[in-house]
């Protein structure tokens, strides 16, 4: 009929070419980040300086998929198929960097894991003079999720100030407060003690800028000289004393992303000893949050985020009645005393 429009052409085929041209494989900087080399943004670095080769060709840009049949070398290393991922919780002695290296030429944590560990990285950081729960990982991917804000995971932190603080002098706190022009979310304090010139707080954040508590603290007038990560999302420090490894066993670790069945239930943990002859951990430390850690199993496919919900809910929970701070540099923040261990010597001053 005249003035009738023809009916436009399929686009079947142009997608199907379109997915013909989509290179199969996965990005380089993502299998090297997954192999434990390097986190992905590393590895980036790595290709731009010219350090990695596929097929003893060097490249020079990340924008290149790969698949198992190619050879991939670094700094003349072969690198392997990854390994499936795998999660440790380390108490981190205070005096250590939270780095692979520093130009200061202090120890990092790095240096003082037991000789049997694999590369690693850390999920997230804690400044030379704090301490507590650390997590670390041979896995890129998995550290790159659990570091995303969009986790929303609450760390938990024993902190002892300076002071004795009131309620009207921490509630900007929990009603989040702007220093130097950083905007720090509203924290989760409670006031658990005073004792002397010094009082013991718990406090928990959701984010993690560069030494956010020491700062948050000093703006309202308080100064923090010492403080403990107990806990990140559903992992705890429980009884690791300073300088101890815990793996998770990898169906814990599935259990804990919402991966695993149901009805299977966790194994114990590994636990490793420090290394040897190390110095720069401290005597062990406190004993807080002494809670097992949470058994009740996701279902499958429940993911990070519903658990990040879940966990969200559960650590608003009321501290322990029986936390008792303790005053004095070697005493102890609220809770039961730590179970007999290896103990190390003198903190590394950095």
């Amino acid at each position: 009929m005249p003035g009738k429009e023809k009916p436009p052409a399929p686009k079947t085929a142009a997608k199907d070419a379109s997915a013909a041209d989509t290179p199969e494989g996965e990005r380089i900087a993502k299998v090297l980040s997954r192999a434990g080399i390097a986190s992905r943004r590393e590895a980036e670095r790595l290709i731009e300086l010219g350090e990695v080769k596929v097929n003893g060709k060097t490249i020079t840009s990340p924008a290149l998929n790969v698949t198992p049949k190619d050879k991939i070398t670094v700094r003349g290393e072969p690198v392997g198929q990854p390994e499936p991922p795998r999660l440790w919780l380390y108490y981190k002695p205070e005096g250590l960097v939270t780095s692979a290296s520093d130009e200061k030429g202090r120890d990092t944590v790095f240096d003082h894991l037991p000789e049997d560990m694999p590369r690693v990285m850390s999920i997230g950081r804690l400044d030379l003079n704090s301490e507590g729960l650390l997590l670390l990982t041979n896995d890129g991917e998995l550290k790159r999720k659990l570091e995303l804000p969009s986790t929303g995971w609450l760390r938990k932190y024993r902190v002892r100030v300076k002071g004795n603080p009131t309620e009207p002098e921490i509630e900007p706190l929990r009603k989040g407060i702007t220093v130097d022009g950083d905007r720090f979310q509203p924290m989760e304090v409670k006031i658990d003690r005073h004792q002397g010139a010094n009082a013991w707080l718990t406090v928990g954040l959701r984010e993690g800028k560069n030494r956010e508590i020491r700062r948050a603290m000093n703006h309202i007038g308080l100064t923090v000289n010492r403080l403990i990560r107990i806990s990140y999302g559903p992992f705890r420090l429980n009884e690791l004393q300073p300088g101890e490894v815990e793996e998770l066993k990898p169906r814990v670790l599935r259990e804990q992303l919402g991966l695993a069945d149901p009805e299977e239930a966790p194994k114990p943990v590994r636990k490793l000893a420090p290394r040897p002859g190390k110095t720069g951990t401290r005597a062990p430390g406190p004993g807080e949050d002494r809670a097992k850690p949470a058994t009740r199993t996701l279902k499958p496919g429940e993911g990070l985020k519903q658990l990040s919900d879940t966990w969200q809910k559960a650590t608003r929970a009321p501290a322990s009645k029986g936390d008792r701070p303790a005053t004095g540099r070697s005493s102890r923040p609220p809770g039961p005393m730590p179970r007999s261990g290896p103990r190390s010597g003198g903190p590394k001053k950095g």
